[in-house]
């Protein structure tokens, strides 16, 4: 009996033992599909570790960081590839997304999937309803397109669906109510149009609604019936101009550089969950609620660039937990709040330049400047807006316009003995502490159970300030009171300076003088606009100055102010050598992919967008790690400045401003053109012959006649498919009719499968 016992028992464990997870295999046919999605993705360096003889599942000695399978008993459910931090260059032409789907679609019980930078490419197609079990999904940093597919809306357990950093278009679809579960939807940084569905008040499991960086547009629809809905982020759109109503529950509110405007609603000072709250670059009015700043979780409290009024007192109090307060370019007046002070926690952030408040600085404007705008906008106090009757009347308007006028000149006075002594002080004054905070930064312990997502923040991405409006005593510093030595040129639009700020940073400073009678108000559109343009290709604005007339507060100059690159523009590393040594092969293809991506962000990335922009490879500025930034744009406030001055106001003809993003395209063939050559382009004359032998050398067969169109210095170091690549979307960027060129995003494609190629020649050698 024993013996039998004995054996029953070594069966029992036998099959127990079967029955762990960790004790099989991988399915053949797994197996296989993860090999082919190996090459499907041409073989990226992350999955260098992935061989026929594999132990996906349970070898453990393949897995990475940024590459790793979590397996159930024999079969896939975790699938994580995460390409390099800058992300990958588009797959080749031969990849398909639908094909790709396919193969994927053998691993039936995936439940998490991390598909990040690995230029993956296409319209997502109907098939992903086949993943019925997925849970998490994150493809951010590919190029994805097209909108998003009905099929999405059949997949019942999707929890988390993030798709950042794509070219995802088209409006967000009403299907969003029909996924029950989904709690975290992110899909910054794509060109989403239109208003956000109605629907989205059925998804009664969202805890995070992430759509910065698109085309939104209108009023949100009332979300205060998402009970978990913890962080909002929709910054950068064009969304309002009513606030929306919010849950109570909420911890992040970023929505910041849209056009919400009126003023805060009261039932904010009841957000007693609130960390982080930004509607900085809005078009708010109205009084600022100092209980803001009391708030028992407020970390983050970011309102500039708006027109707030209020009087803040020294007495107001503080929660606990503030650490950044940043209320710069309103119309507060009254002093600082102790809690508020530098002295009083060494490590708070506070920024409130370009108010009216009493600081005993130079960072302020005079108390009539507040009063002014803020009657400028409408906001009045009730006593003002009172209209007494017969001589009571007449009698409180004369102390009233006394006690103006009074205030007016007391307030010149102010304005300029400050004027007078702050030049002596600027280049002593100490640079005031400036933190860029990510716009996204969410709450604590909100995802900790979404391990497979990462939450990595990209701060100061552009490496630039943020963008603010300046004081011209800052400016009038910065140039030595716009001395003559510091003149860069002059145009028909006004002056050019260069200048350095207080705390180092050199400036390129633009004067515009503005000939008819108009308040800061009536340039609010255009600063919305400048202020947008802020791009890793663009020689971005860093902000603005108005000069008043101090008699009826009216603009009489306007100063935009960028950044400045001195490292020269592109034909001088091309065609003439001036610069320093000339470009390779790979640094030209990239330099050229630089200029399509800002082409890309000022036809899309901003509304509306910005269209014949007069592009020149003179104006193609290289940074000091040779990264091209696009230096001149059809900004719209140049061409009003010519029609205050009598001008046309219209730099192009009409038909060149009707097909204004193929006139883009066709300058960018011209600079493609010179890049590929070496030879300095001046004239449409020159263009044409050049197209001419241009097409000759691709027709002709073999690539010696290709190579002899080439510039010498780069004709042995470039591969011919990458060369015949670039040549083949140059011409047809030079197409007579404007129809036939291509779309920027199909240049970008060509561009970055050059530079793919000739990488991996490189890497060869």
């Amino acid at each position: 009996m024993a013996g039998n016992r004995d054996h029953f028992l070594l069966i029992f464990l036998s099959v127990a033992l079967a029955l762990v997870p960790g004790s099989m295999q991988l399915q053949s046919s797994q197996t296989w599909s993860l090999l082919k999605i190996q090459q499907m993705l041409n073989y990226p360096a992350v999955l260098s570790h992935w061989h026929n003889n594999t132990d996906f599942c349970y070898g453990g000695d393949y897995k990475t960081t940024s590459a790793f399978v979590e397996c159930y008993g024999d079969s896939v459910t975790q699938l994580h590839i995460i390409g390099p931090a800058g992300g990958s260059p588009p797959l080749p032409k031969t990849f398909s997304i639908d094909s790709f789907l396919t193969t994927l679609s053998r691993l039936p019980d995936l439940r998490v999937l991390t598909l990040t930078g690995l230029g993956l490419w296409g319209p997502l197609p109907g098939k992903v309803s086949r993943f019925t079990s997925l849970e998490i999904v994150n493809v951010s940093g590919n190029y994805l397109y097209g909108e998003l597919p009905l099929a999405l809306s059949r997949l019942g357990n999707l929890q988390t669906f993030i798709a950042d950093d794509n070219m995802l278009s088209g409006k967000l679809p009403g299907w969003l109510g029909r996924l029950p579960l989904l709690a975290v939807l992110s899909l910054r940084n794509n060109s989403l149009e239109g208003t956000l569905p109605e629907s989205v008040r059925d998804m009664g499991s969202l805890r995070s609604l992430v759509l910065a960086s698109n085309n939104l547009s209108g009023n949100l629809p009332d979300l205060s019936s998402l009970k978990n809905l913890q962080v909002i982020d929709l910054a950068n759109n064009s969304l309002g101009p009513v606030f929306p109503r919010l849950g109570r529950k909420v911890a992040s509110v970023v929505l910041s550089g849209n056009k919400f405007s009126d003023g805060l609603p009261s039932e904010l000072t009841s957000s007693y969950l609130l960390e982080h709250f930004d509607v900085s670059r809005n078009r708010f009015v109205g009084p600022f609620m100092p209980a803001l700043l009391s708030l028992p979780s407020i970390e983050y409290l970011n309102i500039a660039e708006n027109r707030f009024t209020g009087l803040l007192s020294g007495n107001m109090s503080c929660g606990e937990n503030l650490l950044f307060v940043d209320v710069s370019s309103n119309l507060l007046t009254g002093s600082l709040p102790a809690c508020l002070s530098s002295g009083h926690k060494e490590s708070k952030t506070v920024l409130f330049s370009a108010n009216c408040l009493s600081t005993g600085d130079d960072t302020q404007h005079p108390s009539p400047f507040c009063k002014n705008q803020a009657l400028a906008v409408g906001i009045v106090p009730d006593q003002v807006r009172k209209n007494p009757s017969g001589a009571k009347a007449g009698l409180v308007a004369g102390v009233v316009a006394a006690a103006l006028a009074a205030a007016v000149l007391a307030g010149v006075a102010i304005f300029f003995a400050v004027r007078k002594v702050s030049m002596r002080r600027a280049q002593a004054r100490p640079a005031r502490r400036l933190v860029e905070h990510a716009s996204s930064a969410y709450p604590s312990k909100i995802f900790a159970d979404a391990r497979y997502i990462s939450q990595t923040v990209k701060l100061g991405a552009l490496g630039i300030p943020a963008y603010r409006s300046f004081s011209l005593v800052e400016l009038e510093a910065a140039t030595n009171d716009f001395e003559v030595s510091n003149l860069m040129g002059q145009d028909s639009h006004g002056q050019m300076y260069r200048g350095r700020l207080s705390n180092g940073t050199p400036v390129t400073i633009r004067s515009l003088k503005v000939k008819r009678s108009q308040t800061s108000q009536s340039f609010n559109r255009h600063i919305e606009m400048i202020s947008k343009l802020r791009h890793r290709h663009l020689v971005s604005a860093l902000g603005h100055c108005f000069e008043y007339n101090l008699d009826d507060s009216t603009v009489t100059q306007l100063y935009l102010v960028f950044e400045y690159v001195q490292n020269g523009n592109l034909r001088g590393r091309i065609s003439q050598g001036t610069e320093g040594r000339k470009l390779t092969w790979v640094q030209r293809i990239s330099t050229t992919i630089g200029v399509a991506k800002g082409i890309q962000f000022l036809h899309a990335g901003i509304i509306p967008g910005l269209f014949a922009n007069n592009l020149k490879i003179v104006n193609i500025l290289l940074d000091q790690n040779l990264v091209a930034k696009i230096g001149s744009y059809n900004i719209p406030i140049l061409a009003e400045t010519m029609k205050s001055e009598g001008g046309s106001g219209n730099k192009y003809p009409s038909d060149r401003v009707a097909n204004g993003d193929k006139i883009d395209i066709f300058d960018l063939g011209v600079i493609l053109l010179e890049v590929v050559s070496g030879r300095p382009i001046t004239s449409i004359y020159e263009v044409e012959i050049m197209k001419e032998q241009l097409q000759s050398a691709l027709t002709a067969e073999g690539p010696t006649k290709r190579r002899s169109f080439v510039d010498p210095a780069v004709s042995k170091g470039c591969s011919d498919e990458s060369l015949r690549t670039v040549m083949e979307i140059c011409l047809r960027c030079l197409a007579k009719e404007a129809s036939q060129r291509p779309s920027v995003e199909d240049v970008l494609w060509n561009l970055q499968f050059a530079a793919q190629i000739s990488s991996q020649v490189e890497a060869k050698h």
